[in-house]
């Protein structure tokens, strides 16, 4: 669509006939006005045996190009390098070039592990950019953000719009919910549906769908998963079988549908520097395995399709506890609306004891993760968990939200470590959790839920109440 817009080679008035595009001021000043090079990187990574060759090619096959569509203007010797090619060219003519580049990055996951191809090539994009006249927009593509070198990056001559730091982009991502609606209207599908396994990603103030996976259960009248695998995920499966800095505990809380914070401001941009399990949680934001919403600095996992994917990578004899856990949420939930007291308690016992491999069960952090995986299938009736949020004098320690036009109770969680479970319904009455909930009418169900370390045993008390005001949380959240 860019070199469409902007290449002097085409007339391409015609397809952003109509377009909000059109209407800009400065449409039809750019509008098949320039040079246009256009690079996919992939063609030219096939393979690992292309990676000390690539660079080669790039010049050569571009300076050919160049050479036959410039012949007055360009020097007779062989093996001029591209950015004298290009120099050549603008300083006779004052044509600048605009240069698209597709899957920037690709060299970074073809050659994790080659820190000299990785170097050239940032020195050959800073050689053939940074500070050349000819230059007259660069714009690339990628899943990663430019490589960067301790805290500096390789490449600083570039304004970067990524998952993480979208800017003013954010609503180009992917689909809005307006534009979703809009197509399940007229395809005929459930839009509650499609938002439910699609919609969650934050790049900044708004919620977007995976624009892909949408247009496919468009195409195919079929909600499912159509997320494409990488081997990049493979790989990242290391880190979190080690453990390593406490990762596989963080993804038994992101799939319970829990956030954590993190900071991104460390991450080195690429496959394998990885000194904290924050850095590994963030190169999955880029991936498209997680949203970082920037507002609580926090990560979570965002709909369905992509927990769907976190439990088929996890599908392996080392997260058994993990999916036996979350294959028994759906009978806890019920046990949770028919105040099963004994039931809960027993089924958050089993959990626990399900999971104890992934959790250094000792301490309330713990008993949070282990409620999270319990209710995961809540996800189906309720909002994304919301732990610790402010409400009434305190905080209640996790907090569900039937979904809109759901006729279920809303769950306000209250955990204790060694006190008894009726001390946690006391402190949610005592507290006034429910009154942040004013807008809701129906059961609201209080359920206290305690640890006892020394006999390593739970207990659990459920209260019901209701309140009598509006139903809808879209605003609340």
């Amino acid at each position: 669509m860019l070199c469409a817009y902007y290449s002097c080679g085409c007339n391409s008035a015609s397809l952003f006939s109509g377009l909000k595009a059109e209407t800009d001021k400065s449409f039809q000043r750019h509008l098949n006005q320039h040079c246009v090079i256009r690079l996919d990187m992939q063609q030219f990574l096939e393979s690992r045996h292309d990676l000390d060759t690539f660079i080669g090619k790039i010049e050569s096959r571009v300076t050919s190009e160049l050479k036959a569509l410039f012949p007055d203007y360009t020097d007779a010797w062989p093996d001029i390098r591209l950015k004298e090619c290009l120099g050549q060219i603008f300083s006779q003519t004052k044509k600048g070039f605009v240069f698209i580049i597709d899957e920037w990055d690709c060299v970074f996951r073809v050659a994790r592990q080659r820190k000299d191809i990785q170097k050239d090539y940032l020195d050959f994009l800073r050689g053939l950019f940074k500070g050349q006249d000819y230059v007259e927009l660069a714009y690339m593509t990628g899943i990663l953000p430019i490589k960067k070198y301790g805290e500096h990056s390789a490449i600083n001559d570039f304004d970067e719009y990524s998952m993480i730091s979208p800017k003013n982009l954010d609503e180009y991502f992917g689909f809005t919910e307006t534009e979703v609606q809009m197509l399940c209207r007229k395809h005929g599908m459930d839009d509650s549906e499609m938002e439910n396994w699609y919609n969650g990603y934050r790049p900044g103030t708004l919620s977007i769908y995976n624009p892909k996976s949408v247009s496919d259960a468009l195409t195919w009248q079929e909600f499912q998963s159509y997320w494409t695998g990488t081997e990049t995920y493979e790989a990242l499966k290391t880190y979190i079988d080690m453990d390593f800095d406490g990762l596989r505990e963080a993804v038994a809380m992101l799939l319970g549908g829990g956030c954590l914070k993190i900071s991104t401001r460390k991450f080195q941009n690429d496959m394998t520097t990885f000194k904290s399990k924050d850095d590994v949680l963030t190169l999955l934001v880029h991936l498209g395995y997680l949203t970082y919403d920037k507002k609580d600095s926090c990560v979570l996992i965002p709909n369905r399709e992509i927990s769907q994917e976190f439990l088929n990578a996890l599908d392996e004899p080392a997260w058994n506890g993990l999916t036996q856990a979350l294959r028994c949420s759906g009978q806890l939930l019920q046990d949770t609306w028919e105040l099963n007291e004994k039931a809960v308690a027993d089924g958050i016992s089993k959990i626990h004891s399900e999971t104890a491999s992934l959790l250094k069960y000792n301490n309330e952090n713990s008993l949070t993760c282990t409620i999270l995986m319990a209710y995961y299938s809540a996800k189906a009736y309720y909002l994304n968990p919301l732990l610790e949020f402010p409400s009434g004098k305190g905080f209640a320690d996790v907090a569900y939200l039937p979904k809109k036009n759901i006729a279920k109770p809303a769950l306000i969680i209250e955990l204790k470590w060694d006190k008894p479970a009726k001390d946690a319904i006391r402190q949610i009455k005592e507290k006034q959790y429910a009154s942040w909930i004013e807008n809701y009418t129906g059961d609201i169900l209080f359920i206290g839920i305690s640890y006892d370390t020394k006999h390593k045993k739970h207990s659990c008390i459920i209260e019901t109440h209701t309140k009598a005001c509006g139903n809808d949380f879209s605003n609340t959240l």
